[in-house]
């Protein structure tokens, strides 16, 4: 049956932006159609509202939930530790047993060190950036995100006026903009006119694996290893932001995937599923500059129902075939997605990249960053209203996430959820 008004759901955003700003605990959540949902709980691959409604869920808390829901092994791990206390201000054994295993997986990277949310790693990783090269300035890449710091919030969506080279938000310091070189994503021949050679002011250049957050565009062959030989060329820290891509495109992440020789690697939301930790990963020397007084702080950093969770979840997605499985269904959701576009003459572009998609409604072969920017969003804010009302919960702005607990069944619902509501949107628009 047909979810006919989330009333209940709208009442408690009500009442929630009485006490709490906006009504939503994250920014991004009051894009939200048609407004914020609130649910109570979920498992596996479905959630559930506070009317009782039932979605699948392809939201997973913006990504982070690679294990589905409420995973026993998970829910079993960090019970055990919450019995056991919830932080100790002190060592424990889950800081190097989680640390043993995720860098085990992940070639090259030597030591980490232990954060709560990706914007804190990135910052981190451009201070020992900074401190090993004893240079400022930072390279970054016109529609990559690393955060919402002062620091990065800078060339990732256009301004007021159109610009994608000034502030990214109210508040900011114009300072950042002495500090921040942006450059073309892609493009080798403008990063080393940025780079400047050796003895350029660049401690680091910063890029996102995949462009997660605006496309899932994968750059063009040969460009990690570019990018390597630009910045050993000019001395420059090479960081890869892994935040979302991370052991959410393969076992190990995109650097696994693609082969990518980077000194700092960023982690966040995938490498918990669902619990708030993040971590830098990558050269001991680097790492090890927090023993030589590089401040790295945070009275919550390698909790250890965290740090449980971390190490449960790593137990799950090591098992054989979690991967191909999980590739294997996004291709099919992917291509699903498309017919239903086909189906109703809607230009569209869906790229995927292991379980990360991203829908460029009105745009046809989409492999850029100006063709996220030319997507009609429009289009696909009334699919996701239509969707919703059929059981299927995607986030705004067309990116979706599937976990290791998505099935066959959910895939074909989806793609049927899919036809129905675009017939309805294409029938709109008439």
């Amino acid at each position: 049956m047909a979810i006919d008004n989330w009333n209940a759901s709208f009442q408690a955003w009500q009442r929630a932006r009485d006490v709490v700003g906006g009504g939503v605990a994250s920014g991004a959540r009051l894009t939200s159609k048609p407004h914020p949902i609130f649910m109570k709980g979920g498992s596996g691959s479905r959630l559930v509202d506070i009317e009782d409604n039932s979605y699948i869920d392809y939201v997973l808390g913006w990504g982070p939930v690679i294990a589905g829901h409420a995973h026993p092994h998970i829910v079993e791990a960090v019970q055990r530790q919450v019995g056991l206390g919830a932080t100790y201000g002190s060592g424990h054994a889950y800081e190097y047993l989680a640390a043993e295993k995720l860098l085990a997986l992940i070639p090259g990277t030597e030591k980490l060190l232990w954060t709560n949310t990706g914007s804190e790693a990135t910052q981190i990783a451009l201070r020992l950036a900074r401190a090993a090269t004893g240079r400022h300035k930072v390279i970054k890449f016109v529609g990559n995100y690393h955060g919402w710091s002062d620091q990065f919030l800078v060339g990732y969506r256009p301004d007021a006026e159109g610009r994608l080279d000034g502030l990214g938000t109210p508040g900011q310091t114009p300072s950042v903009l002495d500090d921040v070189v942006l450059v073309p994503w892609g493009d080798l021949d403008a990063l080393e006119q940025a780079l400047g050679g050796a003895g350029s002011d660049i401690a680091a250049v910063f890029m996102d694996a995949v462009m997660s957050n605006s496309g899932v565009f994968t750059p063009p062959h040969g460009y990690f290893d570019g990018v390597r030989r630009l910045c050993d060329g000019a001395g420059a820290v090479f960081v890869l932001d892994e935040v979302l891509t991370g052991f959410r495109v393969a076992l190990g992440g995109a650097a696994v995937r693609f082969s990518v020789d980077a000194d700092l690697i960023v982690l966040a939301k995938a490498i918990g599923s669902g619990y708030p930790v993040a971590a830098v990963a990558g050269r001991a020397h680097l790492i090890d500059q927090v023993t030589r007084g590089v401040m790295h702080a945070g009275t919550y950093n390698g909790n250890p129902l965290v740090l449980a969770a971390v190490d449960a979840t790593l137990d799950i997605l090591a098992k054989p075939g979690v991967y191909e499985r999980m590739d294997r269904l996004s291709a099919k959701l992917a291509a699903g997605v498309r017919d239903a576009f086909g189906a109703v003459d809607i230009p569209v572009t869906v790229n995927q990249v292991g379980a990360l998609m991203h829908c460029l409604p009105g745009v046809s072969g989409g492999s850029r960053f100006p063709d996220y920017l030319a997507s009609d969003y429009g289009i696909y804010d009334g699919v996701a209203v239509e969707l919703l009302r059929r059981g299927i919960f995607v986030p705004v702005g067309g990116r979706l996430y599937l976990s290791t607990e998505h099935s066959e069944a959910d895939i074909d619902e989806t793609v049927a959820a899919y036809r129905e509501a675009l017939q309805v949107v294409a029938s709109a628009r008439a």
